[in-house]
């Protein structure tokens, strides 16, 4: 089957999910961001499924799929693979419909959410070091034991069910011109622009995939899906090889674009959720605020951004945020040469203070064979408020007649 034979999901099919999901999921906020809606020129909207039960979008399919099993299914048992979301979501979704589950995740998956899996209730199995892996692994144990695959993105009910997000924010939003949201297989996108489409086609649908993990625009000019030979991305929630070929065929006839973002895009959309709208959000979830902060005269206002996930690992949190920080201009490393004689480092420390920077890590380095008889490297990392601050803190050393090598 082809992208160009495929059945569509209907505003319909997304208006039962919904039905289906009253009650399940919650309704979750929408938040003005007045610093998106300065850069965009008119509203920005977040839409907030970091604060969905099990903090992303997923359990809005993955409950629809589940809860459209037949009896004789159902006593099967289901069976997933997943690097986090898509496993806690069928996890809860198992539990609260009284069907066991077993859930393949990469050996690689962060810690949180293999705890948060097994707590909801799952059998959750590491295997191998990609999301490919377990998913080989998952369809060996539904093929061997009879269980039911649910599949993480490609399937007209979860397809459906992820839609309901669009249903919510039109509801929540009725004058949006148009919805970003983040794409890694496409089952969120897909929804969203079947639910959005159908009430209002002239809204503009834009995907946003990470540049590094980008199998949509490879495969739309295909017209098949074409898998990636590689991937490298700290948004694991959307490093998917290659989309469907349900998720390919919505994604052609309902998608106004597909966009890419940075590493460098991801971790500043991080760190400016944290700080500017406070919200915990993982690198996948950023996506669509990344590619807004990128690029915001792309994006007709009013703008709604789909936040779809928060579950970040505590120590990737901490890396993002410091990538993020730099990427932005606020973590400035420099390497000097000063004299190697008593007060030599505080003169350099005073210069630092004296412009207002604030110093995080001093190396004093005395014995390398590249200085000079007499000369000492001192390597410092600082924080500034930002890249004018930065130019600002070499300007001044310069002036003060220090070498510096920024980097």
């Amino acid at each position: 089957m082809s992208a160009r034979e495929v059945s569509l999901v209907s505003g319909a099919d997304v208006e039962a999910a919904a039905a289906l999901l009253d009650g399940v999921v919650r309704r979750t906020p929408l938040e003005h961001s007045r610093a998106l809606a300065e850069q965009v020129g008119g509203p920005v909207w977040l839409k907030c499924e970091n604060l969905q039960r099990t903090g992303s979008f997923k359990i809005r399919g993955a409950y629809t799929r589940l809860a459209r099993l037949t009896g004789e299914e159902r006593a099967r048992g289901v069976v997933a693979a997943s690097a986090g979301n898509h496993a806690q979501g069928v996890a809860l979704a198992a539990r609260m419909l009284g069907i066991r589950a077993t859930v393949f995740m990469p050996e690689t998956a962060p810690l949180p959410k293999v705890a948060a899996t097994r707590g909801y209730g799952a059998d959750a199995r590491l295997v191998g070091h990609t999301l490919t892996e377990a998913l080989a692994a998952a369809v060996e144990h539904a093929e061997r034991t009879g269980a039911v695959f649910i599949h993480p993105f490609d399937h007209l009910d979860v397809i459906a069910g992820q839609g309901t997000v669009g249903l919510e924010v039109l509801d929540q939003c009725p004058d949006v011109a148009t919805v970003v949201v983040c794409t890694g297989g496409g089952g969120l996108v897909s929804g969203v622009a079947a639910a959005v489409k159908t009430r209002r086609p002239e809204v503009r649908v834009v995907a946003v995939q990470a540049a590094a993990a980008a199998a949509f625009p490879g495969s739309l000019a295909a017209g098949r899906p074409v898998a990636l030979e590689g991937m490298a991305t700290m948004a694991d929630g959307i490093a998917v090889g290659a989309p469907g070929e349900l998720t390919l065929a919505h994604v052609r006839d309902l998608v106004d674009e597909v966009r890419t973002v940075s590493e460098e895009d991801l971790s500043q959309a991080l760190l400016f959720c944290l700080e500017r709208a406070k919200l915990v959000v993982e690198p996948a979830g950023a996506a669509a605020v990344a590619a807004v902060l990128a690029d915001p005269g792309a994006f007709a206002p009013p703008v709604v951004a789909v936040v779809s996930g928060g579950n970040i690992d505590p120590v990737l949190m901490l890396k993002v945020v410091q990538h993020g920080m730099a990427a932005a201009g606020r973590y400035l490393r420099l390497r000097l040469r000063v004299p190697d004689r008593p007060g030599s480092l505080a003169a350099v420390l005073t210069e630092l203070a004296d412009v207002g920077a604030n110093v995080l890590e001093v190396e004093h380095e005395r014995t390398a064979t590249r200085l000079d008889l007499g000369e000492v490297e001192v390597f410092v990392v600082l924080e500034t408020r930002g890249p004018e601050h930065a130019e600002e803190v070499l300007a001044r050393l310069a002036r003060a007649g220090y070498a510096v090598d920024a980097g």
